[in-house]
C-alpha cells in the first residue's frame, strides 16, 4: 500500500523560490503541496492567476487552481516551507512556529539565532538537536529550521571534506552570483547586461558568519562557530542560474592536491547514508577539465543538488585555490530546505 504523503504548505508561494518548491515537490515521494500562501494582493486567487511563473517547466496541473491563502497559520498544515523576505519572515515565521508548525525556512531572519539550527545535512546534521531548545518547541511543538544563504551553501559543501580531514586555517572567496539569486524582477537589465555589480547587500557578512556557524561544533544548547579567518567578496553577474566562487584556502594540516581531489570525490554523509529522496548520490563532483565548472554546462548536475568543484591548483598566498559552482535556487534555496525536511522526517521531528 503506498505511503500517505505529508501535506505541506508554502509561504511566499508566488516568488521564484516558492515556485522552485512547487516544482521540486510535484513528484516528491514523501511530501505533497496542500496549502499556498502569498501577499494580500494574491490571496483569494487561484494560484495560476496569481503567479507570474518563471521556471522552464509548466505549473503542475494540480496546483493551477489551488487557492492562495493569507499568510496566517489558521488552516495551514503542520509542515511549512517558507520562502519569505527576511523583513517579513521575522514576524511571520514565529507565528507559525507558535501555532505548532514545523517551519523549514529559506529566509535569513533566524539563521544566526542561537537556538535555531542552520543546516546543510551533508555538513552538520547533528545541529538539528537545537530544535529542542526553542521556546516554540516547548510550548506548542513548533520550531524553525533554516538553510544557509545561497552563496554559503555551495562553499560549505565543498569545504566540509577539507575541514574534516585537514582543518581550515584561513579562507578567501570571491563570488560571481546569478541574477536569479535576486528574485524577480531582481536586477534591472540595464544594470546587469554587460556589467558586474560588486555589491550585494549584506551578502558578504552573511556568507562569512553562516560559513563559520555551519562548520562549527554543537556545544550543548548552542553552536560554537569555527575559528578560521575568512573574507568574502560578492558580485552579481549576468548569469541566469548558478553561483560560481573562486576559493583560496590555507589548511591546518599539509596535504597534496591528489588528497584534496580524493576528499572531494569520496565525500558522502548523512543524506547519502539515509538515501534521502533529494540527496544527490555524489554531493561533490570534481571536474578535471581545465575550464570547468561553468554554469551553462554544469549547474544542473545531480538534478541541481550536486556541487561542482574544479581548477584545483597551488595558491601563491594560501595553500590551494579552486572553483566551486552550485545551483542557487535548488541546492542554494528550495532544494536545500526540502532536504532539511527529509532529514527532519527520518529523525521523527515531523511526526
Amino acid at each position: 500500500m503506498p505511503q500517505q504523503k505529508i501535506p505541506v504548505g508554502i509561504l511566499g508561494a508566488t516568488g521564484v523560490v516558492g515556485q522552485r518548491f512547487i516544482q521540486l515537490l510535484e513528484a516528491h515521494p514523501w511530501f505533497e503541496v496542500a496549502w499556498l500562501a502569498a501577499s494580500d494582493r494574491s490571496a483569494g486567487q487561484a494560484y495560476g492567476d496569481a503567479v507570474r511563473w518563471r521556471l522552464k517547466t509548466p505549473i503542475p496541473e494540480r496546483v493551477l487552481q489551488m487557492p492562495v491563502s493569507n499568510t496566517a497559520p489558521e488552516g495551514a498544515p503542520r509542515v511549512i516551507f517558507a520562502a519569505l523576505d527576511a523583513s517579513i519572515a521575522r514576524d511571520l515565521e514565529p507565528q507559525f512556529a507558535a501555532a505548532g508548525c514545523a517551519v523549514v525556512s529559506n529566509s535569513s531572519a533566524f539563521r544566526m539565532h542561537e537556538n535555531v539550527p542552520l543546516i546543510v545535512p551533508e555538513v552538520n546534521a547533528g545541529h538539528i538537536a537545537l530544535i529542542e531548545q526553542q521556546c516554540w518547541r516547548k510550548q506548542s511543538g513548533g520550531y524553525i529550521v533554516t538553510n544557509p544563504n545561497c552563496s554559503a551553501i555551495g562553499l560549505v559543501v565543498a569545504l566540509a571534506p577539507l575541514h574534516r580531514k585537514f582543518g581550515i586555517e584561513s579562507l578567501f572567496v570571491t563570488t560571481m552570483q546569478a541574477v536569479s539569486g535576486a528574485g524577480y524582477p531582481g536586477v534591472a537589465a540595464l544594470d546587469i547586461l554587460g556589467n558586474v555589480i560588486p555589491y550585494i547587500a549584506n551578502e558578504e557578512e552573511k556568507m562569512e558568519e553562516e560559513t563559520r556557524k555551519l562548520l562549527g561544533q554543537l556545544a550543548g544548547d548552542r553552536v560554537e562557530p569555527a575559528t578560521f579567518r575568512m573574507t568574502a567578496h560578492c558580485n552579481r553577474v549576468a548569469v541566469e542560474d548558478g553561483h560560481t566562487e573562486s576559493v583560496s584556502v590555507k589548511l591546518k594540516q599539509k596535504a597534496d592536491a591528489e588528497e584534496l581531489i580524493a576528499a572531494f570525490n569520496e565525500f558522502r554523509s548523512t543524506p547519502q547514508e539515509l538515501k534521502l529522496p533529494l540527496a544527490p548520490a555524489q554531493p561533490i563532483f570534481y571536474d578535471a577539465t581545465p575550464d570547468r565548472p561553468q554554469p551553462r554546462f554544469d549547474v544542473d548536475r545531480g538534478n541541481g543538488m550536486t556541487v561542482s568543484v574544479g581548477r584545483l591548483r597551488p595558491c601563491g598566498v594560501l595553500d590551494y585555490k579552486f572553483t566551486v559552482l552550485s545551483h542557487n535556487t535548488i541546492r542554494g534555496a528550495a532544494g536545500a530546505a526540502i532536504l532539511n525536511a527529509e532529514l527532519l522526517k527520518v529523525q521523527d521531528f515531523l511526526s
